[in-house]
């Protein structure tokens, strides 16, 4: 893990069940004792992508080239940010991709890592409001959108599901490098050990819970993650995970909910970014 986890962190209490979810425990604030729940680093459940410099060029002497994107592209690629165009779940390719002319073989080594799951490299809870993007048929991941990709077609549900919820934003913004305010960020490197759900503990009902879920919210817009506790569907989602997923009671779900509303005040989540008026916590 990185050394600079607990650096800037205002309220221990989120700090503390930030830790104890890389320990496979929900250690929820006045909980007297921790909840176990299965969490596991990245690499044991899949497999990122590639650095972008290993897939465009020039000046890098990469397979490809980009191009303006199209609904009949060979080769679909997420690559940038479109802070407003990501408020959805799914997501679509923002560029195409271009075989440079004697690098067939290169492009096909790197069309082999494509998913349809892509997590956030560069994510300003300011303004952007997914850790984990969709897209409908798989693609290339870019700059800001590595790919991750899994064995088991259904992890690409539950992972993205998993990532958007109060406790995915958690373990990301812990894991990350939060040098600059109201951004975090994660090398191409770091993402094998990003604490995630360990989608290998769920039943096969389960899987299918996250995949309707994940139907559910598909087109549902959610706000920026600095105000995740005021989002009305970042709440539904929070309580369709914590208790129709994983099963929790009631009073857990508005544990979180809380928890929700510590993580939006700390200052590397926010960097001091005025509140829309009226805005409250929602449980």
């Amino acid at each position: 893990m990185p050394t600079y986890n607990a650096v800037r962190i205002q309220d221990l209490s989120v700090a503390q069940v930030a830790h104890a979810l890389t320990n496979s425990h929900l250690w929820l604030p006045t909980y007297q004792n921790p909840l176990p729940l299965p969490t596991t680093i990245l690499s044991n459940i899949g497999r990122r992508g590639l650095v972008d410099r290993l897939i465009l060029g020039p000046p890098h002497p990469a397979p490809f080239t980009k191009a303006n994107p199209s609904d009949t592209a060979n080769y679909p690629c997420l690559w940038n940010h479109d802070a407003k165009k990501e408020t959805n779940l799914v997501c679509e390719p923002d560029l195409q991709l271009l075989v440079q002319v004697g690098m067939e073989t290169q492009a096909a080594g790197v069309w082999a890592t494509a998913s349809r799951a892509h997590l956030n490299r560069d994510f300003t809870f300011g303004s952007q409001a997914l850790s984990v993007a969709f897209t409908e048929n798989e693609s290339i991941g870019g700059r800001v959108w590595p790919n991750v990709r899994f064995d088991d077609e259904r992890f690409d549900f539950a992972f993205t599901v998993w990532g958007n919820t109060t406790l995915g934003l958690l373990a990301y913004w812990w894991h990350s490098s939060r040098q600059q305010s109201s951004k975090a960020s994660i090398t191409v490197s770091a993402i094998d050990t990003l604490p995630v759900l360990d989608l290998r503990a769920l039943t096969d009902a389960q899987l299918d819970t996250t995949r309707e879920i994940f139907e559910e919210f598909r087109d549902k817009e959610l706000l920026p993650a600095y105000l995740a506790d005021a989002d009305p569907n970042r709440a539904l989602l929070d309580k369709r995970v914590i208790c129709e997923l994983l099963g929790f009671e009631e009073s857990v779900y508005q544990r979180v909910r809380r928890l929700s509303a510590k993580w939006c005040a700390e200052p590397s989540v926010n960097g001091g970014k005025a509140r829309p008026q009226g805005s409250r916590l929602v449980v």
